[in-house]
């Protein structure tokens, strides 16, 4: 006799709260243990039903955790249909307490890593929250022993920086039964970056996808992680001639907010997915974009900014030498305005005076002429800091990358409902300061600033116009992760339409496209 599977969720989702407790949220987090909420759970299931053609179910989970899929599967189908549920776990902390759980039920749960397991293809349903294991925290070795098998399995190579969990995507190609469904509840992040391109190419080439719902980032779906969150399904088949994708956004996977299909071509055609379907397919601009007008680059990362970075009134009572110091824009929420004024010697105005260390002499020259810093070099090298990843990697370890002071400067990270109601700023900055890689630094071309050196105004008309660019055009190139946070990289922020800077410009000075710099 069956047990009643809607007595045995309560005891999961206890079991699931009691085991994550006696572990760290350090330690889950670098393992990408991040448990489905039941409801949702449940609904990805019903789903997947509507997916399914009738007829036997053969499930399979890669990453089973304490078993939220195969509870919302039992639940879900009737027992006559569920002829085999399968799962794998790596971790015996979760998996020894699940296979207690789930004893009777006929569940056959694997204590073992699902990426070294020979392909059994014979399941019609896979279900899978993988582990979101970001690269940093995957071996050389591993990474090689991936990218190799998941190479085997479906003819992709997924790059370096991929979490592991576009792997388990990859890997799992060799489980599936012709036709079967798959459903992956993944970070929307692939999306969007360069790392996914791989991902996008099996989902339009090597299967069919049928439908990506994108949660709302401000919907967080799971509390101890900040990740914007997706369900990708598909059906292991070549895709038909003229097929279209379903894109939905917000709300829930049955009754979401927003919904737009769109064609395959169009999909491959287009690097960035997250605009669906709040926008439709990009015509390719023919247009300027701010590429055409400025080198954008990202700002400093000091490698240990509280060393580096010091207050004006530090640097005066360590009675450091001011020479080996530059000024520096402090984080965004630090200035208030959007225009940064300058004194006399170039020095922003602001009530938070920051100074960077940057200097080219050696340390037998600081010895001789500057005593003071050399001592605190002395403190820094007692606090390990010339032995973090990037000192080791400059000469001296405490010079900085050459970032002089841009015009204008861009933030990097920002949410659509800021008190401004942009998500992003654009800064027009007077000063000699140089910032850090919370902005972007935009720095005019070669015929831009021909054109500032005829007009002196020029300068505050552009800002101007870059601040009135809309925050669709902003967040259609940049990513969004959890929480509503949004993020633009140099590139995207490259990508920007520009016409109403070209439109401020005298017609000898309006680039042609073919002579944009690089990005």
């Amino acid at each position: 006799m069956m047990p009643n599977f809607h007595k045995l969720e309560p005891q999961r989702v206890a079991l699931q709260a009691d085991l994550d407790q006696k572990k760290s949220l350090t330690e889950r987090n670098k393992l990408g243990q991040f448990s489905t909420p039941f409801p949702l759970a449940q609904e990805i299931l019903r789903h997947a039903d509507r997916l399914l053609p009738a007829g036997p179910v053969r499930f399979l989970d890669p990453a089973f955790g304490t078993g939220a899929f195969y509870s919302a599967l039992r639940n879900v189908y009737p027992n006559n249909r569920i002829i085999e549920a399968v799962g794998f776990e790596i971790d015996t902390h979760y998996g020894y307490p699940a296979c207690a759980l789930w004893n009777e039920t006929g569940l056959n749960l694997r204590m073992t890593d699902f990426t070294r397991q020979t392909p059994e293809p014979r399941f019609n349903l896979l279900i899978c929250n993988p582990p979101y294991v970001r690269h940093h925290h995957l071996t050389t070795d591993d990474k090689d022993r991936l990218q190799r098998l998941t190479a085997e399995r479906c003819n992709i190579r997924i790059n370096g920086l991929a979490g592991l969990y576009c792997h388990f995507i990859g890997l799992s190609h060799a489980w599936l039964a012709e036709d079967a469904i798959a459903g992956w509840l993944i970070p929307s992040e692939f999306m969007d970056v360069n790392y996914g391109v791989a991902i996008k190419h099996y989902l339009l080439e090597k299967v069919t996808l049928l439908h990506i719902h994108r949660f709302d980032p401000k919907d967080v779906q799971f509390s101890d992680a900040l990740v914007s969150s997706a369900i990708v399904w598909f059906r292991n088949a070549p895709p038909p001639h003229n097929h279209t994708v379903d894109f939905s956004f917000g709300g829930t996977l049955s009754m979401p907010a927003q919904m737009r299909s769109i064609p395959v071509q169009a999909l491959a055609q287009e690097p960035k997915w997250t605009r669906f379907p709040a926008a439709g397919i990009r015509l390719h601009p023919s247009g300027p974009i701010l590429s055409d007008f400025f080198r954008i680059k990202r700002g400093i990362a000091t490698g240990n900014n509280s060393f580096f970075i010091l207050s004006d009134d530090e640097v005066e009572s360590r009675n450091l030498p001011r020479d080996a110091f530059r000024p520096i824009l402090p984080s965004p929420r630090h200035v208030d305005a959007d225009e940064v004024a300058a004194d006399d010697v170039g020095n922003p105005l602001l009530d938070r005076r920051l100074f960077l260390l940057d200097s080219r002499m050696s340390e037998a020259e600081i010895a001789r002429h500057q005593p003071p810093l050399l001592r605190y070099l002395e403190e820094g090298k007692r606090q390990g800091v010339p032995e973090t990843y990037l000192c080791r990697h400059r000469s001296p370890w405490y010079a900085q990358e050459d970032r002089p002071a841009a015009p204008i400067v861009c933030t990097y990270l920002g949410r659509s409902n800021s008190k401004c109601g942009r998500p992003f700023r654009f800064i027009l900055n007077h000063s000699r300061a140089t910032i850090t890689n919370v902005y972007l630094a935009m720095y005019p071309t070669p015929t831009l600033s021909a054109a500032m050196c005829k007009d002196r105004h020029l300068i505050r008309r552009i800002w101007a116009a870059l601040n009135r660019i809309t925050p669709a055009q902003l967040l259609g190139e940049g990513r969004v992760y959890g929480g509503g946070l949004h993020k633009l990289e140099p590139r995207e922020l490259a990508n920007v339409p520009g016409e109403s800077i070209a439109a401020l410009l005298p017609a000898q000075y309006r680039p042609m496209r073919q002579e944009r710099l690089p990005i």
